[in-house]
């Protein structure tokens, strides 16, 4: 049986030689920011050779590209373009 692990995000990812670190985090259910928000906490770490993670990064770009034909997501560029709809002026 394989064990999974559930991440809100990547927290940050280092290069050391030939190795890429990337530390997972997920919002605290306990600790709070100033404005009582959830703080991000590491979570757990992947260690990768350069090459493996370049291979990941393709992989992940066809399935951004999946996301986006879906329409399950939106690239931030592709809203910036939209027409923005503004408010006629009560006269």
């Amino acid at each position: 049986m394989s064990s999974e692990l559930y991440a809100d995000g990547i927290g940050e990812i280092t290069v050391t030689g030939a190795v890429v670190r990337i530390d997972l985090m997920s919002l605290s259910a306990t600790e709070k920011d100033g404005q009582n928000n959830p703080k991000p906490v590491f979570r757990q770490r992947i260690l990768m050779p350069v090459d493996a993670f370049a291979n990941a990064v393709d992989l992940m770009q066809e399935a951004l590209g999946g996301l986006v034909k879906a329409g399950a997501v939106r690239r931030l560029s592709d809203v910036q373009k939209m027409p923005r709809l503004v408010p006629a002026e009560a006269g």
